[in-house]
C-alpha cells in the first residue's frame, strides 16, 4: 500500500492528492512531448534522405531491438534496485543520445550522401534506455498514490500521455517548418526542444520521493530473470490481455507510413503529418477524460475486445481514404478505441501482480508493448516495400479484426473479465496458488 488508504468517496481528481503523483505526471508530460516532437523530425528527415518506406521502418526496429536484449536484466534491475534511480539514469542517457541528434542535423558531413545509419545508431541507444527505464517506471507508479486510487492513477496517467502525444507531434511539426534561417531551420530545433524537455524531467523525476517497497535480495541469474514471463504465462488473464495488444497494434499500426501518406497521398505537408500524428492522441484523450468521469465498473473484457475490432475498422477505412479530414476522423476513432485497451490492460497488470513482481512483469509487458509499437513499424515499412503504404495498413486492419476473434475464442477468462478491481482479479492470482513461489 502507498501513502496510506483512502476510506472517503472515491473522486475524478484522487490521483492528485498526492505530490509524488503531481510531479510524476508532470514531467511525463514534458518528456512525452519532447519524445514526440523528436519522432516527427526523425521520421521526416530519414524520409527526405532515403524516400524509403523500408529505411523509415527501420527506425522502429532500431528502437525495438534493444527492448528484445534487455527485457530481462532490465526487469531484474526494476525490482532489485531503486526505480527512480533507475530512470534519471535512463533518462539521462536519452538526453546524450537527443545531443547526437542534434550534432547530426548540424554536421554537413555525418548525413551525407545519404547516409542514415548514425542516425539508426543513435536510436539504438534511445532505445537501451527506454527498455531499462520502461518497467522501472511501470512498476514505481503503485507507489505514488494509495490503492484504492490506483485505476484512477492508470486513466490519469493515461491521459496526460494523449495530452502529450496529441500535441507533441503538432509541435514537432510546427517546429520543423518554422522559417528560421541558417543551422537551426529544421530538424534541429526540433531536437533543442526536446533536449530542453528532458532536462525538465530529469529535475522533476529527483523531486519524487517515493514510499520505499522491501525488497527480498535476489539472485541475478536466469531462473530470477524470467520470474516474469513465467508469471504471465501461468496467469491467463495476463496473458490474453497482453497477447491482444501485441498483435493487434503490430498488425494494425499504420504511424510509420504516415510520412508516405501526408507526403504522396493526403499530399499534406509537414503540417499534414504533425496533424496526423496527433490525431489519434485526440481521440484517445477524449476517451481517456470519459473514463475519469465514468470510470469502466462492469464486463471490462469485453469492452477492451469490442473497442480493439473497432481499431481494426477503422484502420482499414484510414488505408482506404483518400480526403485528409475523413483520414484524421479514421485515426481519431482508433486512438479512441485504443485508449480502452489501455487502461484496462494497465489495470489488469499492476493489480494481478504482486509488488516484488510488478518490474520483471512489467519488463514484459513493455516488450509486447515495443513489439506492437516500434517492431509494427519496422512490419509496416516491411510490408509498404512490397504492397505499397495503402494495402499495408488495410491488411494489417484485417490482420486486427483476426486477431480480435481469436482472442476472444482462445483466452475466454479476459472475455468475461468483469470489474477492474484486486478483489475482481484474485482469479488470476489463485491460478498461482499451487505452484512453487518464484523470486
Amino acid at each position: 500500500m502507498a501513502e496510506g488508504e483512502s476510506r472517503t468517496p472515491l473522486r475524478a481528481t484522487d490521483a492528485f492528492r498526492s505530490r509524488n503523483f503531481r510531479l510524476y505526471q508532470g514531467a511525463r508530460l514534458i518528456v512525452i512531448l519532447g519524445a514526440e516532437a523528436q519522432s516527427v523530425a526523425v521520421a521526416w528527415q530519414v524520409y527526405q534522405i532515403t524516400h524509403s518506406a523500408m529505411k523509415l521502418g527501420l527506425t522502429g526496429l532500431a528502437l525495438f531491438l534493444p527492448g528484445i536484449l534487455c527485457m530481462l536484466a532490465a526487469g531484474h534491475a526494476a525490482d532489485r534496485y531503486d526505480r527512480r534511480r533507475i530512470i534519471l539514469c535512463c533518462y539521462g542517457l536519452q538526453a546524450i543520445c537527443t545531443a547526437g541528434l542534434l550534432w547530426l542535423s548540424l554536421s554537413r558531413w555525418a548525413l551525407a550522401g545519404g547516409r542514415v545509419w548514425p542516425i539508426y545508431t543513435v536510436l539504438i541507444g534511445i532505445g537501451i534506455g527506454r527498455a531499462f527505464s520502461g518497467p522501472a517506471t511501470s512498476a514505481l507508479l503503485p507507489s505514488l498514490v494509495p490503492k484504492d486510487h490506483f485505476v484512477n492513477a492508470v486513466t490519469w496517467g493515461a491521459t496526460v500521455y494523449q495530452i502529450a502525444n496529441m500535441s507533441g507531434p503538432a509541435v514537432g511539426g510546427i517546429l520543423f517548418t518554422l522559417p528560421f534561417t541558417g543551422a537551426l531551420r529544421g530538424a534541429p530545433v526540433v531536437y533543442v526542444f526536446t533536449l530542453l524537455m528532458l532536462c525538465g524531467y530529469l529535475v522533476l523525476i529527483g523531486m519524487i520521493r517515493a514510499v520505499p517497497i522491501e525488497r527480498k535480495p535476489t539472485a541475478f541469474n536466469l531462473r530470477t530473470m524470467l520470474a516474469g514471463l513465467e508469471y504471465v504465462w501461468r496467469t491467463k488473464l495476463l496473458l490474453g490481455s497482453i497477447s491482444l495488444d501485441l498483435f493487434a497494434v503490430m498488425l494494425g499500426g499504420a504511424t510509420a507510413l504516415l510520412p508516405i501518406f501526408a507526403t504522396e497521398i493526403l499530399h499534406a505537408g509537414p503540417r499534414g503529418l504533425g496533424m496526423l500524428r496527433a490525431m489519434p492522441s485526440v481521440g484517445a484523450l477524449f476517451v481517456s477524460l470519459l473514463l475519469v468521469v465514468r470510470p469502466i465498473r462492469r464486463r471490462a473484457g469485453a469492452t477492451m475486445l469490442m473497442c480493439v475490432g473497432i481499431f481494426g475498422a477503422a484502420t482499414i477505412l484510414f488505408g482506404l481514404s483518400r480526403n485528409i479530414w475523413l483520414s484524421l476522423a479514421a485515426l481519431f476513432v482508433v486512438g479512441a478505441s485504443d485508449m480502452v485497451s489501455v487502461v484496462v490492460r494497465s489495470s489488469m497488470l499492476q493489480l494481478a501482480t504482486p509488488p516484488e513482481m510488478r518490474g520483471r512483469v512489467s519488463a514484459v509487458n513493455w516488450l509486447f508493448v515495443g513489439a506492437s509499437n516500434e517492431f509494427g513499424e519496422f512490419e509496416s515499412g516491411v510490408t509498404a516495400s512490397w504492397w505499397g503504404a495503402v494495402p499495408a495498413v488495410v491488411v494489417g486492419g484485417i490482420g486486427s479484426l483476426v486477431v480480435t476473434v481469436s482472442t476472444a475464442l482462445l483466452f475466454p477468462r479476459l472475455r468475461r473479465a468483469d470489474k477492474l478491481t484486486a478483489e475482481a482479479l484474485m482469479e488470476a492470482e489463485r491460478e498461482l496458488a499451487t505452484a512453487e513461489p518464484v523470486d
